[in-house]
């Protein structure tokens, strides 16, 4: 099976050059390697977007051929203070193949999904631009590229690209072009979402059922008052909890797990999930004992910050561990099954499995 877009951008940004990119810009690497995560594979979306418009493949193909070898002096570039120029180049490049409202709609989405703010995001987006065009230029060859090759290669990645974007970051997303330019893969995910509201609703409808019965059941006979009042009110009670719109539950879940879980000023529900997306995002690149190799030292850092997050989850109270559980536990199934595809990567395991074993682990414990 041929190797994906996606991951043979993430093998030519190894850990060392997330942190050489990190350097230049001013971030921390932690949401660099993050917003590197979730940048890769939506760029690609919106060229795969860009491709299926009219003369858009073609927009797309001149712009591969200009990049012919930005691969070989991206990294110089970046050691040699010409960063500058060089997001500076990659931000116009996309700004004539996206068009400003949407470059700036999704630097806005990785921005705010890696924690590093808009106008970084939007320096990293243009730095990321030639690469990833710079990866079609040599995986394709500048030369033999058309317009033709260009779309039908993007089309076919399209469930690849899909399956990369971290979880949780489609939903900074509704702003961008990126679903609508995945098509199916992305409706797939949005149809989950309304499944799980409409079941959702269908409890509290069922609830609110019950409640009117046991509000008809009291009123029959006077009775029975002294007990049907208190079950009245709390069906009423059941009923506002169950009903009321799902945004304000998913805002005032966020607020109360955000300030529960700082233990001594320091947010681990926002270390875990950092550790948790540079983990998804360095395994996506690992597909060789090459790259799994390189990605070693930033899976070492993250077993390092998964540790220290243990060290200060020991201070949570009872709610709290649990806000802290229901945090990470919805992750671990993904985990799991990309942690074991890359172990199934012939020489990667004699790597990286006591690593991942380590941080498996430790994630385990955060839900028991």
């Amino acid at each position: 099976m041929a190797t994906s877009l996606v991951s043979l951008v993430m093998q030519f940004l190894t850990p060392d050059m997330i942190g050489r990119i990190a350097g230049a810009l001013g971030l921390d690497r932690s949401h660099t390697q993050t917003a590197v995560g979730a940048a890769v594979p939506a760029l690609l979306a919106e060229f795969s977007g860009v491709a299926a418009q009219p003369g858009g493949a073609q927009k797309l193909v001149d712009a591969a051929r200009q990049q012919t070898g930005a691969l070989g002096s991206f990294a110089n570039m970046i050691a040699g203070g010409s960063q500058s120029s060089l997001f500076e180049r990659g931000s116009q490049m996309l700004g004539s193949l996206l068009g400003g409202r949407e470059q700036t709609a999704l630097a806005g989405a990785v921005g705010q999904y890696a924690g590093v703010g808009q106008s970084a995001s939007g320096s990293l987006l243009g730095m990321l631009a030639p690469v990833v065009m710079g990866t079609i230029a040599e995986q394709q060859g500048a030369r033999s590229l058309d317009a033709g090759r260009m779309a039908s290669l993007l089309a076919s990645e399209k469930d690849s690209i899909a399956a990369a974007l971290p979880a949780g970051f489609t939903n900074y997303l509704s702003g961008t072009g990126v679903a609508d330019a995945l098509g199916g893969a992305a409706r797939t995910a949005a149809a989950a979402g309304r499944d799980a509201a409409y079941a959702a609703g269908s409890a509290a409808r069922s609830v609110s059922d019950s409640g009117r019965r046991a509000a008809g059941a009291a009123a029959s006979s006077l009775s029975f008052l002294w007990w049907a009042i208190p079950l009245v009110a709390l069906a009423a009670l059941l009923i506002y909890l169950l009903t009321r719109p799902a945004e304000q539950a998913v805002v005032q879940q966020s607020a109360t797990t955000a300030q529960s879980l700082s233990v001594g000023g320091v947010d681990i529900g926002r270390q875990v999930t950092d550790s948790i997306a540079s983990l998804r995002s360095t395994l996506a690149g690992v597909t060789d004992a090459a790259t799994a190799q390189a990605a070693l030292p930033k899976l070492r850092e993250v077993a390092a910050q998964v540790e220290r997050v243990d060290s200060l989850s020991m201070q949570l109270a009872g709610e709290q561990r649990r806000a802290f559980s229901g945090l990470v536990g919805p992750s671990l199934p993904a985990l799991d099954q990309l942690i074991d595809r890359v172990l199934a990567i012939p020489g990667a395991a004699e790597v990286l499995k006591p690593t991942l074993d380590s941080i498996r682990a430790k994630l385990r414990s955060f839900t028991a």
